[in-house]
């Protein structure tokens, strides 16, 4: 008995270690600079029979209409990347590294999420799993490697199934634009899809953030920053 105990004393300093060690990574490089560091999250191409892109990152037309409701936390912008596919679609981890946490109500994406710290000083979070992912804190995992299945967070599977997934710094505070860190053809993807690919407009300054490339880094629970005074689409809220 105290053999087994000792060994799960082991491995369970030796996860909080990796963990640990990967978070005293920062990430590389400020959003200007930012550059593709991870892969795209499905082994397989994209296609009406595997994955298509969904909402973007950023401020969307469809996340400013619910800026003040679904995206206040996020400043008001879409902070992540959704990706339309059918419940049960295998997901795999868009980089090296280490799990973080696994079923963390405290960062939404309901009804299951799973946070990767990576060693470039990034998490990733992917959320409206299928169901809990069958990881541990600390462990491994590479780039490539399956780690849980599509999901819908209307828990019906017909509703809205998709992947919600999201870039953050070490303190989960601060989302980063996954456009600008996922290696991917983002302009042959953003031809195919259901979801509106607009951008809200500040007529006040007309060419801000209307590319998925120049979109906005948020930090959580900070104060809204699209309260446009004059805008379009029109805001009827």
């Amino acid at each position: 008995m105290l053999c087994v105990r000792a060994t799960q004393c082991r491995a369970r300093v030796l996860a909080c270690a990796a963990v640990t060690v990967v978070l005293m990574a920062s990430p590389t490089m400020a959003q200007g600079e930012a550059r593709a560091v991870f892969g795209l999250p499905f082994a397989e191409p994209p296609g009406p029979d595997t994955w298509l892109l969904g909402q973007v990152y950023g401020n969307t037309t469809g996340a400013f209409a619910r800026r003040r409701e679904w995206y206040r936390a996020g400043q008001g912008i879409h902070f992540g990347i959704d990706f339309s596919a059918r419940c049960g679609t295998p997901i795999v981890a868009i980089g090296d590294g280490v799990v973080l946490k696994v079923d963390a109500p405290e960062h939404g994406s309901a009804p299951h999420n799973l946070l990767i710290a990576h060693p470039n000083g990034y998490v990733s979070l992917y959320g409206h799993l299928l169901e809990r992912p069958p990881l541990r804190v600390g462990q491994r995992v590479r780039r490539g490697q399956v780690i849980g299945l599509t999901g819908d967070p209307d828990l019906t599977c017909n509703s809205r199934p998709h992947l919600h997934l999201e870039i953050r710094d070490r303190t989960l505070g601060r989302a980063f634009n996954a456009h600008r860190l996922i290696d991917a053809d983002w302009d042959a993807l953003m031809l195919v899809g259901a979801f509106g690919r607009g951008f809200q407009r500040d007529l006040d300054d007309p060419r801000k953030w209307q590319s998925v490339y120049d979109q906005p880094d948020i930090r959580f629970g900070r104060p809204l920053i699209n309260e446009f005074r004059n805008t379009w689409p029109r805001d009827w809220n």
